[in-house]
């Protein structure tokens, strides 16, 4: 008889979720956490209520807002405990805040759903926006800012690294600064004039931009993510998300222009805008704008995650599923982890990296390439064969799209693009035009992609038999001709040959001809 007590049980995932409710809508975030402290995300629902629609002129929420609200909140209840999550934690911010009939509000709230909501005040707010920051960049030796446009308010935080310098609330919502401000259509003039001006007021006198410069300005909220989707659209780009995404003041300060002189229902026409923010995306935009003036930054990146995502880290962290005081990421140990979850052959894709940063700068030389170019070919490299995770068919287009769906920390929605398309290229077909996902790269993206791509599909040939065979190459460029020496011991024939049969893209790229010899090692 099988002792079934003396099995071991397998541990059940802990599932948690967390509502947000904000001025302009409620989100509600449902993840599951594993034992090594990660978590994916089940669900995020989203409901744009407007809460606080009037707010500024009763102090009231009004019954219709409270009502949309309600029957928000009991969905996300339902899809929370149907997913078979602990509701680790609901809270209100800004409309709850200041709203007069605060406490008859959470009393319907509770009566209807159930839900004890923490009313939080903004610097806490800001905390949590700055814990989704550290979880999904790399800021460590950097000054920075970092804003948290809400409905009701803004929270902003200065920090060098992990050290928070300044952290302040302000009441400067995309609602609240629309119904105070905006009221005509096509705005006046006078209007947003009195506008800059009441901003420029409140964040000098909170001491934003005292001091050195930061070197950018990472936004959440919905008037970040929607800067971030219409700058995408304006430059023609297609990236699976803007979290990450950068974007620069002088795109901000043309596309604030253009929207400033269209009426609402032109607004609601312009490509990347969600047509329920066209009629509050200038006030955020405006105070963006002046924000990076005050912090004298031209960089703008979006974080998608936000206050939702903090509510998950901190829950996690009271639960001790994480560490209160988390390790900084490093994009590296995030690329070998998620490419062990795709079960990836580890000793040749990093025997493969290894050959290729050889290879990178005996041909392209150091004024034409940067740290950067190194790193997005060691990415590429640990991940081309992860889509043998899916099947041995097609697997350099499995690995494709694995990359360009996966979360890399640490790079930006282009840089993911261009290592999926690196990841394509390892075998196979070269990049052509007619290639949707090749097609779609900027043109110095492009050749950046036949370049690297080149070295890492070269590379692949020199770990033919993925032994490691070969122990180090010489690499020199001579001329239209690049000599590759292979050294190691024992017959390399084959991976001389894997070299030959995989050099037609690197030669192409850099217009050279391939010359490879073999020297055997003592």
């Amino acid at each position: 008889m099988i002792d079934t007590e003396a099995t071991p049980r397998e541990l059940k995932p802990t599932r948690l979720a967390a509502i947000d409710i904000g001025t302009n809508s409620i989100r509600c975030i449902v993840v599951e956490v594993d034992q090594q402290g990660h978590f994916r995300v089940l669900d995020d629902e989203k409901a744009m209520v407007r809460l606080g629609e009037g707010l500024t002129n009763t102090g009231f929420i009004s019954e219709p807002a409270r009502d949309r609200a309600i029957d928000a909140l009991q969905r996300m209840t339902k899809i929370s405990l149907g997913l078979g999550a602990e509701i680790a934690a609901v809270v209100a911010t800004s409309a709850v805040r200041k709203a007069l009939n605060r406490n008859q509000f959470l009393r319907s709230v509770k009566t209807a759903t159930g839900l004890e909501i923490d009313v939080i005040p903004g610097t806490e707010e800001a905390e949590l926006a700055s814990l989704s920051v550290h979880h999904n960049f790399a800021m460590e030796q950097q000054r920075y800012g970092m804003a948290d446009i809400g409905g009701g308010s803004v929270e902003i935080v200065i920090a060098t690294g992990r050290h928070t310098e300044t952290i302040i609330s302000l009441e400067l919502g995309a609602v609240f600064l629309t119904e105070k401000f905006l009221h005509s259509d096509p705005l006046e003039p006078a209007e947003l004039k009195q506008l800059r001006k009441y901003i420029r007021k409140k964040l000098k006198k909170a001491g934003i931009g005292e001091g050195l410069p930061v070197s950018c300005l990472i936004g959440s909220g919905g008037t970040m993510t929607n800067i971030g989707s219409m700058v995408m659209a304006m430059r023609g780009e297609q990236y699976e998300s803007v979290h990450r995404y950068e974007v620069l003041h002088s795109e901000i300060i043309h596309l604030l222009s253009m929207l400033c002189r269209k009426r609402h229902k032109e607004r609601l026409q312009i490509p990347g805008l969600n047509p329920q923010r066209a009629d509050i995306i200038l006030a955020g935009m405006i105070l963006t704008d002046e924000l990076m003036r005050r912090c004298r930054t031209n960089q703008l990146r979006i974080n998608g995650q936000g206050i939702r995502e903090g509510l998950i880290l901190q829950a996690m962290q009271k639960r001790g599923l994480i560490s209160a005081s988390e390790q900084p990421r490093d994009w590296r140990n995030s690329i070998l982890e998620f490419a062990s979850s795709c079960r990836f052959d580890k000793l040749h894709s990093l025997q493969v990296n290894q050959l290729a940063q050889k290879i990178l700068p005996a041909v392209i030389p150091e004024h034409h390439r940067n740290q950067r170019h190194a790193e997005l070919l060691e990415a590429a490299a640990l991940l081309h064969d992860i889509g043998y995770f899916i099947s041995y068919d097609r697997h350099h287009k499995h690995s494709y799209h694995l990359i360009r769906h996966a979360n890399l920390f640490g790079f930006t929605p282009r840089e993911r693009e261009i290592i999926a398309n690196l990841a394509r290229y390892h075998r196979k077909g070269k990049p052509k035009k007619n290639h949707d996902n090749f097609a779609a790269l900027a043109p110095e993206d492009q050749k950046l992609v036949r370049e690297i791509g080149g070295i890492l599909r070269l590379a692949d040939g020199l770990d033919r038999r993925r032994n490691g065979q070969v122990t180090d190459i010489i690499c020199q460029r001579q001329g239209h001709t690049v000599a590759l020496t292979l050294l190691g011991q024992g017959d390399l024939s084959v991976e001389s040959y894997g070299a030959q049969s995989k050099g037609d893209l690197f030669e192409a790229a850099f217009g050279v001809k391939l010359s490879v010899t073999t020297r055997e090692t003592a």
